[in-house]
């Protein structure tokens, strides 16, 4: 194999990524070494572009939302084998004895690991992950459009899976980006009444296309106001990082009903007591999943025939990617190709 990788890196915070050579890397005891395919870029990754990241070191490589083939193994390794077609997420490794992990519930562990953050993620030809960060892909899906999966399906799925909608009640999405197009794909796969929310009537035929069965011009229409016609949602999940906008979808809720906020904004939410008492409504959080879940969501996308609107980028166009991706200019989700490994 090579001895030398291609590597996009962030050496000073605010600055641009620098393709750099390195020696390929061994693994460690408990560790795989990932020959990558494919990395998508997420708007998360630009934590690490702005140094903003709490204990961030640089410099970095970025890249959560990984996928390849195992390449080698450390010693200690008993799950995975050279060859086999794997994942990394956001969540890069746990440590077992926190109260989170004690629990079983890994996604919060204290000292929870995020590839890319907590060591060098996917945006290099190779990559050292821990074992228990590794998720198994089905033959059936892309290597690129598996990628995305791994972070914003994951985070959709996820919220979605867990709330309290079921079969046949009516959801909202309120955006149709990165994140909103999966979810939409996701509530009609599950068998929900999907009502997309976004700004302008040009979207409208892109939700038809996802599977909503009605669509709310924000721009036009009070996105609660028409939900309430409808009912009101059971859920609404709320992608768009607008702590204005979302504020204004929590009278469009049902009785019961939950807003599933995964848009990370630093904006606040503004509600009153009364909008949530009255109605039994809540607010709920959703981080993304351990790799377990990870596999979850992949397996329903492989069955469902979902697949995230990509756009393709060689790794010498990291730079340009980013911008697309930080500027919105992407449909909807940027994933950089590496190799065939997968």
């Amino acid at each position: 194999m090579a001895q030398q990788m291609q590597a996009a890196q962030i050496s000073a915070a605010g600055g641009e990524f620098e393709l750099v050579t390195r020696p390929v890397p061994e693994p460690g005891p408990g560790e795989v070494r990932i020959r990558v395919a494919a990395c998508g870029i997420c708007h998360s990754d630009a934590l690490v572009q702005q140094g903003a990241f709490p204990g961030l070191s640089l410099p970095r490589v970025p890249g959560h939302e990984v996928v390849g083939a195992v390449d080698a193994v450390g010693d200690d390794v008993f799950a995975w084998e050279a060859g086999e077609r794997v994942g990394v997420g956001w969540h890069g490794g746990h440590c077992l004895h926190c109260e989170s992990c004690r629990r079983g519930d890994f996604v919060t562990c204290a000292n929870q690991q995020i590839c890319g953050i907590s060591y060098d993620g996917g945006y290099a030809e190779y990559m050292i992950a821990p074992q228990e960060a590794l998720v198994a892909l089905p033959d059936t899906l892309d290597a690129v459009e598996a990628a995305p999966l791994l972070c914003a399906g994951l985070t959709t799925f996820n919220a979605l899976r867990h709330c309290g909608a079921r079969a046949g009640d009516l959801v909202a999405v309120q955006g149709l980006g990165g994140l909103g197009h999966l979810g939409v794909q996701f509530a009609r796969a599950m068998g929900m009444r999907v009502v997309a929310i976004s700004r302008g009537q040009d979207k409208a035929a892109l939700a038809e296309k996802l599977g909503a069965t009605a669509y709310i011009d924000a721009t036009a229409n009070s996105p609660a106001e028409a939900l309430a016609a409808m009912g009101g949602a059971r859920a609404i999940l709320a992608t768009a990082p607008s702590g204005e906008a979302i504020s204004g979808l929590i009278d469009g809720l049902a009785v019961n009903g939950e807003l599933l906020a995964i848009a990370a904004t630093p904006e606040a939410i503004e509600v009153s007591p009364l909008q949530l008492i009255m109605q039994r409504r809540r607010i709920v959080g959703w981080p993304s999943g351990t790799p377990r879940d990870n596999e979850d969501t992949l397996g329903f996308a492989a069955q469902g025939g979902i697949a995230p609107m990509i756009e393709r980028f060689p790794l010498a166009e990291v730079n340009v990617a980013f911008r697309r991706m930080l500027n919105n200019e992407v449909r909807f989700r940027a994933v950089l190709t590496l190799s065939q490994a997968a």
